[in-house]
């Protein structure tokens, strides 16, 4: 029922008002007496926020609904009401026929596998524990913009305000329809000067995609060149995700992104957290810095589990999602914005900070398959028969002389994935088609 990032589907046959009012029944049954409720811009959500809090205040737990808000807003909310857990109505970056459920802890992390397994053995048993007239929750609407207001005020306290030129600095946010403007109030806040694009909410994504990334920003690439601007962020449709463009108005790829924030935030003998498919880039920055990655399996939920430990001080995946643990265990795209701008006032132009990195080729292939784990399993008994040494934490992962190879299978589709990266074009061209060969001679 959950994958990393929660529930996650098409409303209407995967995520219904019935599976909503399923793990509101849960979740008060598994003991969480008071709960946030938030949800993002989708129409789909005012039902399914209806049916999951009834579930809630059936099984005698009490509703604190903060309405639509981002993500991070909602999560931050949690410890301040004084609840016991958060939950999000939303499909992130997902389209807008898709909605779903996020579940969140009071320190802003997500639940963990054993909070989720408990969630869904209940939803599939059905084992609540429903109570009379007389012991129904409360349900009580958060003051109207104070979970937003104390979400910039935090924001606020993490970035220095008193940085050389950060109230010199242009900014252009593209919401993108979703519930990311609380980054353009904390930015104005700051001290810049903001344009925004596609602010109004909007769970339909009229303007883009909800995903945010090279090929659906062309309006924010065109804006920020056009305007001068000294960057452009953009965010996905519950705003935990961010991803940046720079002041030349080209889209910063996200392994590099991550390098910038782990070099920024790590010093000698720091660990920054990242999964197990990001760049030899992010390692090749740390060193520099004394600081060193530890490696997860791909998924933000892993990354924030490993930033809980006392040394990480970072955690980041490509796919737009940054963690600072000393400010909360959810991916916050508003404070990565703001994180970033502020890296720009300090340290110079993005695109002179995106140069002075080291890139590699990377190769990438999907496989479609019939059996991912037969071909997986196939996979593995190969490589053990090399005799050659791997880590299988999240698929078959390969130190190789000069990079890395990672054959994955995808959590949601039929196909396995195929990643190689290595120092010159060359080897990464070897590295990916000794990969690739291993998953089509498994497949056959």
């Amino acid at each position: 029922m959950f994958g990393t990032s929660g529930i996650r589907g098409e409303v209407g046959t995967e995520v219904t008002a019935d599976l909503a009012l399923a793990v509101g029944r849960a979740l008060a049954s598994d003991g969480y007496d008071r709960l946030v409720v938030g949800r993002d811009a989708r129409e789909s959500g005012r039902f399914l926020t209806d049916a999951l809090t009834a579930g809630i205040r059936e099984c005698g737990s009490d509703v604190v609904d903060v309405g639509v808000a981002s993500t991070p807003t909602v999560a931050r909310s949690v410890a301040p009401l004084e609840a016991d857990a958060g939950v999000v109505i939303t499909a992130s970056h997902n389209p807008a026929e898709d909605n779903g459920i996020k579940l969140w802890q009071p320190s802003g992390q997500a639940f963990d596998e054993e909070r989720r397994t408990a969630i869904a053995e209940r939803v599939r048993t059905e084992t609540y524990s429903l109570v009379p007239w007389d012991g129904i929750g409360e349900l009580t609407r958060a003051e109207s913009k104070r979970p937003r207001q104390r979400h910039v005020s935090a924001i606020q306290d993490a970035v220095e305000t008193a940085d050389a030129g950060l109230e010199e600095l242009s900014v252009v946010v593209d919401v993108g329809n979703g519930t990311g403007g609380v980054t353009a109030d904390a930015l104005y806040d700051l001290g810049c000067s903001v344009q925004t694009l596609n602010a109004q909410p909007d769970g339909r994504f009229p303007a883009r995609p909800s995903e945010p990334t090279a090929e659906t920003l062309e309006t924010l690439q065109l804006t920020v060149d056009a305007t001068g601007a000294d960057l452009g962020v953009a965010h996905d449709g519950d705003a935990d995700r961010m991803v940046a463009v720079d002041d030349r108005g080209e889209f910063v790829p996200k392994d590099l992104l991550l390098a910038l924030f782990a070099r920024e935030t790590a010093g000698d003998g720091d660990l920054v957290a990242a999964p197990l498919n990001t760049s030899l880039a992010v390692d090749d920055a740390l060193e520099r810095a004394g600081a060193s990655v530890t490696r997860t399996p791909v998924g933000d939920v892993y990354v924030a589990e490993r930033a809980t430990e006392p040394d990480v001080v970072f955690g980041g995946e490509p796919s737009g999602a940054w963690i600072w643990p000393e400010q909360t265990l959810c991916p916050d795209g508003p404070l990565a914005a703001c994180r970033l701008a502020s890296l720009v006032a300090r340290r110079g132009p993005l695109s002179s900070l995106v140069d002075s990195l080291e890139t590699y080729p990377i190769r990438r292939d999907s496989i479609p398959v019939d059996d991912r784990e037969a071909v997986m399993d196939g996979v593995e008994a190969a490589v053990r028969e090399r005799d050659e040494t791997f880590d299988a934490m999240d698929g078959i992962r390969i130190e190789r002389d000069g990079g890395w190879t990672l054959v994955r299978p995808s959590g949601t589709e039929r196909v396995v994935r195929v990643t190689a990266e290595a120092r010159s074009a060359g080897r990464a061209d070897e590295l990916f088609e000794d990969a690739r060969t291993l998953v089509l001679d498994a497949v056959q």
